[in-house]
């Protein structure tokens, strides 16, 4: 630990000079710190505010923290008040609790003497008394009024049959434009990366022309099947497989192993690293992807997590503390897949594919 602190926090200036601080040091500090209020701060306030009640959420100005306003039951109201520090007539400030407001007026009793006739406060002279809540029935509401599992898991469903038959398609491709040598190589490669600069609206009628008469029309594998080939996929896989030694391939097909387990038992398990990366890639895309399940899917039962969350902003007249709920909850996966394959990305900038 000790080490890390004094790797983290090192100057240049107190081992140039011997104390103090250097000017790019200050530079590095600003730098670093900027980068990480820029990259997490909108995550952290998506965060914080999926906590906050709808009138938390219209508060002017937005506070970072979950704030709600404390209220009081009083005798003689049948709802809880909202309790303010307002400012007197007499010029104290004095807990008051709000039976109405009227234009810019509001009209406040005091909790303690609810008998008391009620006192015309101008809205300007009072402050909301407000503690830190965590509304935790913005989680809670959606799954249990609504049928958020089940977009859940066609999401889960469409993500990860996606990207397990990407990863052997686009592998197989990849071992083929790479290990083996026939005519017209470069120019199928050349095509398959010339498709990168086809939008996905180029071809979205052609794809449903397709889909509709393979029957899978309102199918989820009809959200699968269209995607699972990418050329940036197979440019990827190719390119890590064109560093594993030909020899070796050799020296297995002398051993009397035939293609597919060269495939399987060789090339596969020294892709590793990059076929992790290509896995991050396509997860990221299935589960956001938003138009072509649109199109595809109208039975509201076979709709993924980003269609259900637009059909359900409209249905409920946008109530956004629920959207930034589920948008929260759509996070995790993909921050999930990350971190458990992180370090294969690592591996693959740092090694050649055979150890």
């Amino acid at each position: 630990m000790s080490r890390a602190a004094s790797f983290i926090f090192r100057r240049r200036g107190s081992q140039k000079h011997g104390r103090g601080w250097h000017w790019t040091d200050i530079v590095t500090w600003l730098w670093l710190i900027g980068g990480l209020i820029v990259m997490f701060g909108p995550a952290l306030w998506l965060i914080f505010s999926s906590f906050k009640t709808p009138a938390a959420l219209a508060e002017f100005p937005p506070s970072i923290l979950p704030y709600a306003s404390q209220q009081v039951t009083v005798a003689g109201h049948e709802q809880p008040l909202t309790l303010y520090d307002a400012k007197m007539p007499d010029g104290t400030t004095k807990r008051m609790a709000e039976i109405r407001r009227i234009g810019l007026f509001s009209q406040m009793i005091d909790p303690a003497d609810p008998g008391a006739p009620p006192v015309r406060i101008n809205i300007d002279d009072r402050q909301p008394v407000r503690k830190l809540s965590f509304a935790t029935e913005n989680y809670t509401e959606p799954f249990v009024h609504f049928d958020f599992f089940r977009y859940l898991w066609n999401s889960v469903f469409v993500t990860v049959m996606a990207t397990v038959i990407t990863l052997v398609v686009n592998s197989m491709a990849a071992f083929a434009l790479s290990k083996y040598e026939f005519r017209g190589r470069s120019f199928a490669m050349l095509i398959i990366l010339a498709t990168l600069m086809v939008p996905l609206s180029v071809i979205m009628v052609p794809l449903y022309s397709i889909i509709s008469s393979l029957g899978l029309f309102n199918n989820l594998w009809g959200v699968i099947l269209p995607t699972v080939a990418t050329p940036t996929g197979v440019f990827i896989l190719r390119q890590y497989m064109l560093t594993i030694p030909d020899e070796l391939l050799d020296a297995a097909r002398m051993d009397k192993a035939s293609e597919w387990q060269i495939y399987w038992r060789i090339v596969l398990p020294l892709t590793a690293p990059a076929l992790a990366v290509l896995a991050i890639f396509s997860v990221v895309w299935r589960w956001n992807d938003f138009l072509w399940p649109l199109i595809v899917l109208s039975r509201k039962e076979l709709y993924t997590l980003q269609v259900g969350l637009s059909i359900y902003s409209g249905e409920l007249n946008v109530q956004w503390h629920f959207i930034l709920a589920m948008t929260v909850v759509t996070m995790i996966p993909v921050v999930l897949v990350f971190i458990f394959l992180q370090r294969f990305i690592t591996t693959g900038i740092a090694g050649t594919g055979l150890k």
